[in-house]
């Protein structure tokens, strides 16, 4: 948008010399007029001369002429300011999200994974210039959503994901962890990060989560890991009743603590522990400050003055004065 501006608005003050002006025109019309006194003037001819009463005219446009030259110097213009951004260091960030059904326990509210889904739908639209792919796993796991800038696939997949019977039960944390890598392998972004979080130890799967460590390292990722769960019990699915909803009951949380910090040291990442939905905002906006992505703005402006059009009217004022003054006033000035 267009924005109008004064460059010099401290000339402005010039124009409290008007009035100044105003008044000692008055008062030196008043003293160079002539008076002259006598009894009657009904022996005189009268006659309405409107050249007199027009000659106050040529002090008025001397008058405008300055007002305008003096906005003329304080330079207005308008100016249209365009932004274009350059991102200069691009991060790809894949999240790999644990939805065994011990992800339904209620020790966060209203669940573990709605909970979750809420902090990471934030964390993404916090990440406007980065991509962001999204991988499920419990028994097995398969990727959700591949590397993309469009956040509204991202969202929509994150929405999206659930509990359901179609993936093999289990914590499967070294195949969580190796499709995430593969998703990331051959990304050629300068920062390559991994957000794995889980509620639980590895119970499942063929691929050992060290061995899946050392190939992020091979490709250079990074990976944040983060164990979800209070410390002592949680109210958490037990069984299924006939009817098909689940059965709750307390039972211990269980976090395989120490293999999720040896991941995160092994990568150069960092273990989080997330015990409620305070704690788990605070480590999404850790990481969020702890993976910035560069970004450069430019900033173009475009001048156009407008000072020229008042200046060429002022002098056109003068002009005109000073014809008039030497034409038709010239015999009353």
């Amino acid at each position: 948008m267009s924005q109008f501006e004064f460059v010099n608005p401290e000339l402005f003050w010039l124009l409290l010399v008007l009035p100044v002006l105003v008044a000692w025109y008055v008062w030196t019309r008043k003293r160079s007029t002539a008076a002259l006194r006598i009894s009657s003037i009904s022996g005189f001819k009268t006659k309405k001369n409107w050249l007199a009463r027009l000659r106050p005219l040529l002090f008025i446009l001397r008058l405008i002429a300055l007002a305008l030259i003096i906005t003329a110097l304080a330079r207005p213009r308008t100016v249209d300011e365009s932004t274009r951004i350059k991102t200069t260091k691009g991060i790809d960030i894949v999240m790999a999200i644990d939805v065994s059904a011990s992800m339904l326990a209620r020790d966060l509210r209203p669940n573990r994974l709605e909970a979750l889904k809420k902090v990471a739908a934030q964390f993404i639209n916090d990440r406007p210039t980065d991509r962001i792919g999204l991988v499920e796993y419990a028994g097995e796991s398969f990727t959700k959503t591949p590397l993309t800038s469009d956040k509204t696939i991202v969202l929509s997949s994150l929405k999206g994901i659930s509990y359901n019977t179609v993936i093999e039960g289990g914590t499967a944390i070294g195949m969580g962890l190796a499709t995430s890598v593969n998703r990331l392998k051959e990304s050629r972004a300068v920062s390559k990060v991994i957000i794995l979080l889980t509620d639980g130890v590895n119970n499942s799967g063929f691929i050992d989560p060290k061995i899946a460590s050392e190939l992020a390292v091979e490709f250079g990722i990074k990976v944040y890991t983060i164990g979800l769960g209070t410390n002592g019990m949680a109210l958490s699915p037990i069984g299924i009743r006939n009817d098909g909803t689940f059965q709750y009951g307390n039972i211990q949380v269980e976090i395989d603590e120490a293999l999720l910090q040896e991941i995160a040291e092994t990568t150069g990442g960092k273990y989080f522990r997330a015990t409620s939905n305070t704690r788990l905002e605070e480590i999404y906006d850790e990481i969020n400050q702890l993976e910035q992505t560069d970004i450069e703005e430019f900033k173009y402006k475009n001048y156009d003055e407008k000072f020229r059009p008042l200046a060429l009217i002022a002098l056109g004022l003068i002009a005109f004065e000073f014809l008039l003054r030497h034409t038709i006033f010239r015999s009353f000035v």
